[in-house]
This record gives structure tokens, sequence and C-alpha cells, in this order.
């Protein structure tokens, strides 16, 4: 009786211990390759800082810092705080974001986009109409 007992216990945790590694298996590692965009950018003419986030897996980014006020006509052309410039980037791989949107604050004009960290300071995003080839290319300078 004190074997079955033992052999039974003895299964049990062979199979919580076998079902604990495969959902471990499972489980979707996080990629700190993926994360490295995340953080406050300069525009390249630093008028104005995007800081880049996470959500559910996606990419976004908001102005959250402009140089100047300005009047309130300048204030018609101008990107307002909290304008969300970058929505839903995944990542692709190989510093890559892709499949997201990219809007221009002055414009209002929404166009696909893809980002692209050419080094750990220097984030290249990419705006098009259809193809990449027909776009324009905007670089971000890291703040912080």
């Amino acid at each position: 009786m004190k074997n079955l007992k033992l052999i039974v216990c003895s299964l049990i945790f062979v199979s919580f211990s076998t079902f604990t590694f495969k959902f471990n298996l499972l489980a979707k590692p996080v990629n700190d390759e993926a994360e490295k965009i995340v953080g406050i950018w300069f525009t390249d003419d630093k008028t104005s800082k995007i800081q880049i986030y996470k959500t559910d897996n996606q990419y976004f980014g908001k102005i959250i810092w402009l140089a100047s006020k300005g009047t309130k006509e300048d204030l018609k052309v101008k990107p307002t705080l909290g304008y969300q410039i970058f929505r839903k980037f995944t990542f692709e791989g190989k510093n890559v974001w892709s499949g997201g949107q990219v809007s221009d604050p002055r414009s209002g004009m929404t166009v696909s986009g893809k980002m692209t960290l050419k080094n750990e300071n220097t984030l290249s995003v990419r705006g098009y109409v259809g193809s990449p080839i027909f776009g324009k290319t905007v670089v971000l300078i890291r703040a912080e």
C-alpha cells in the first residue's frame, strides 16, 4: 500500500512537471530586439519629441513635446501634443517594424509605414502609399 501511494505521488509529480515544462515552451518569449525602439525620440529637426510605446505586441508613437507652442495661427498647421503619429507596428525581425500606419500631423493624411532601427540611436521611419518605393523617410534620433 505504501508503495502504491509512492508510485501515485511520483506519477502526479512527473505529470505536473511535464505539463509545466510544455506550457513554458508554448509561452511566447519576450523579444528584447523588438523593444529597442521603445523610448523617446527627437524628430530630425528637433522641433518635437515622439514617445514610442508598446501595447498588445504592437508599437505606437505619440507627440509628447513641441519646441514652442506658437500663436493660434501656428497651431492650425502645427502638430499638437498627444497626437498619435505611429499606429499598429509589429516587429518583423532584424531591426524592422512594419504593418503600421504613419500620420502626418500637419495634413492629417495617414499612410502605410515601416520603421528600421539603423543603430541604437537612429530610427528610420518610411511612410508610403502602395509600395515603399513611393514614399518619404524621416529619421528620428533617440532623445533619452
